[in-house]
């Protein structure tokens, strides 16, 4: 069983304090005033009042860490350069929609690299957790990414562009690369819980573009201290810049890697040939 470190007792609280108004909120979703927030993608009270919550119970606890966060403005640290990177509900469509598969994600980047990291369900009371070089945990069982080598036997996960957003395109292209070589591709619609399922070894890898830190701040370590690998599709790790995600086991990295650049090209000439 592994102790956790101060930070982690810190994240953990907020999150499970958050998680209890989520859960409360989700049961009356339907009550719930919705605003658009963007094409397809919304935001609720939920939202906001957990990110405070969150905000808060951190704040208390660390108050010279800045902040990166969703639905608010970003705080810089007065002391130091520890960040916290905040989503407080990744999944909100799902949420809005009764569906129990979203999640509190909180990550905290020293020095700009991060850390430590909390994927927390509510609903399930799943808390994912990981910290540099302690590895990954699920409450208090060790985690580590699936052995499967060959990409017949694999399940992997994406996620699908909301109307109108970019990327679609690219997605249709990469899809139609990837499906043929697989067991199967699952889409739940949390990139958050995608990442700590990889850890997990219940998805073998999982890809997407066009992210935001937040989503993935907390997964990437994750999946690292998983024994998994993380990259950009082409095998760079600027997955914080950029928003382009690749999770998977070592043993399939690679052969994915190289589906993505075929579907690439593929692509391209699409494009030059219209």
């Amino acid at each position: 069983m592994a102790l956790h470190s101060a930070n982690i007792n810190v994240m953990e609280k907020a999150a499970r304090k958050a998680g209890v108004r989520l859960s409360r909120d989700f049961g009356e979703v339907e009550n719930l005033q919705v605003s658009r927030k963007g094409p397809a993608d919304f935001v609720s009270k939920a939202d906001l009042k957990a990110e405070m919550i969150i905000t808060e119970e951190l704040q208390y606890a660390r108050p010279n860490f800045g902040f990166i966060r969703e639905e608010g403005a970003d705080i810089p640290p007065t002391e130091g350069n520890s960040v916290w990177i905040v989503d407080p509900l990744d999944g909100t469509t799902n949420f809005l929609h009764g569906i129990p598969h979203f999640a509190i994600s909180i990550a905290l980047e020293q020095d700009g690299e991060v850390v430590s990291a909390i994927i927390y369900n509510p609903v399930t009371d799943d808390l994912f957790w990981a910290e540099k070089g302690k590895g990954a945990w699920l409450n208090n069982r060790r985690l580590q990414v699936s052995s499967r080598k060959s990409l017949n036997e694999c399940v992997l996960a994406t996620g699908i562009p909301f109307h109108g957003r970019p990327h679609q395109e690219t997605f249709i292209t990469n899809l139609e690369h990837i499906m043929p070589e697989v067991a199967g591709v699952r889409r739940f619609g949390s990139a958050a819980l995608d990442l700590a399922w990889v850890a997990a070894g219940r998805y073998d890898g999982f890809w997407e573009e066009g992210l935001a830190s937040w989503d993935i701040a907390a997964g990437i370590l994750m999946v690292r201290e998983a024994r998994g690998m993380v990259s950009e599709f082409d095998g760079r790790s600027k997955m914080l810049q950029t928003g382009q995600i690749l999770a998977t086991n070592a043993g399939i990295h690679g052969k994915v890697t190289k589906l993505l650049s075929t579907a690439r090209k593929a692509h391209k000439e699409k494009v030059a040939n219209q």
